[in-house]
């Protein structure tokens, strides 16, 4: 990341090429260095790429063309796997499917139990502690749809933080939030990125979000331009962004 001082990329980007489609790519030419501890925010339409982006990252899809390294770290080669905390969009859930704030939590450690995965005590003390850091720990034994909006995005953060990940992508985290969740969800991730995890998250949202980040990413298929709100988020840059004349 260009004019970012960083002892480590712990994520690079090379020409990064994919679409869903044959001949139409919604990731084009993507080139992007992620500084260890950094905290990123990827703003553009939708449509943009943003929510692929992610992906690929994580390793849902793979790019038709390009690569993306991750830093190495005692030759593991499941090391994508084992340092990434991963949160979607949460509009298409049912929350009518019956499952407790501890057991949607739990689902971020079920590699960890085995062949069945039920909670063992360790991560039910894990799960507890967590969810009292972030403001949810009375609402463990509740059924999810029970909870607000803002807690149920604090849920789904506890889900991709409970195996301690070094970088931690969130899909449109306070999508639905009013501002004063949104505040709140941007001060939680605030102090999780002073304690050195490296945060990658999508958003719309220009004033309550995007202008409160370190760092912003203009993305429409590609780059537009990426910096620190005061300067990426220009007049001109954004109507290069969101395709208006």
């Amino acid at each position: 990341m260009e004019n970012m001082e960083s002892p480590e990329n712990i994520i690079r980007l090379k020409n990064v090429l994919f679409g869903y489609h044959y001949h139409s790519p919604v990731i084009d030419g993507v080139t992007l260095n992620i500084p260890k501890g950094g905290f990123i925010g990827l703003l553009g339409p939708s449509g943009s790429g943003k929510s692929t982006l992610l992906k690929l990252i994580v390793g849902l899809h793979k790019p038709w063309e390009g690569e993306i390294l991750f830093a190495k770290h005692n030759n593991d080669k499941d090391r994508k796997f084992s340092i990434i905390g991963y949160s979607p969009q949460v509009e298409g859930i049912d929350w009518d499917f019956p499952v407790t704030v501890r057991e949607l939590i739990s689902m971020g450690v079920w590699n960890r139990s085995g062949l069945f995965p039920w909670i063992n005590k360790t991560s039910r003390i894990e799960i507890g502690n967590l969810a009292d850091e972030l403001g949810i720990g009375g609402y463990v034994d509740r059924q999810i749809k029970e909870l607000s909006g803002g807690e149920q995005k604090r849920v789904f953060l506890a889900r991709a933080l409970i195996h301690n990940p070094e970088i931690l992508i969130l899909d449109e985290p306070t999508a639905g939030l009013d501002n004063a969740n949104k505040d709140n969800f941007l001060k939680i991730l605030t102090d999780l990125n002073s304690r050195g995890i490296t945060i990658i998250l999508t958003t719309h949202d220009i004033d309550g979000v995007a202008k409160k980040l370190p760092w912003i990413v203009c993305l429409n298929k590609t780059i537009i331009s990426q910096g620190i709100p005061n300067s990426t988020l220009s007049e001109n840059i954004l109507y290069r962004t969101y395709d208006l004349k």
